[in-house]
């Protein structure tokens, strides 16, 4: 069984104010570990990706080529 799987369950028996009290924990945790953290889901991750080789490709439009009249 996964880490995860097994702390979600041992938080679960916990009552629910400290149930609370663990989720900021690992929060904290999860943040000192990296300030910037962000989890994305796969679907996400894909359409960055998508998006970054398109404009490495070249395939985007500049704002001059927008006719914003």
């Amino acid at each position: 069984m996964p880490i995860s799987q097994q702390i979600a369950q041992m938080v679960e028996v916990l009552p629910d104010a400290d149930q609370a009290l663990a989720l900021e924990l690992v929060k904290k945790l999860v943040l000192a570990w990296d300030p910037d953290f962000t989890k994305t889901t796969a679907a996400e991750r894909a359409a960055m990706e998508q998006a970054v080789a398109e404009l490495d490709a070249g395939e985007y439009v500049t704002d001059d080529e927008i006719d914003w009249d």
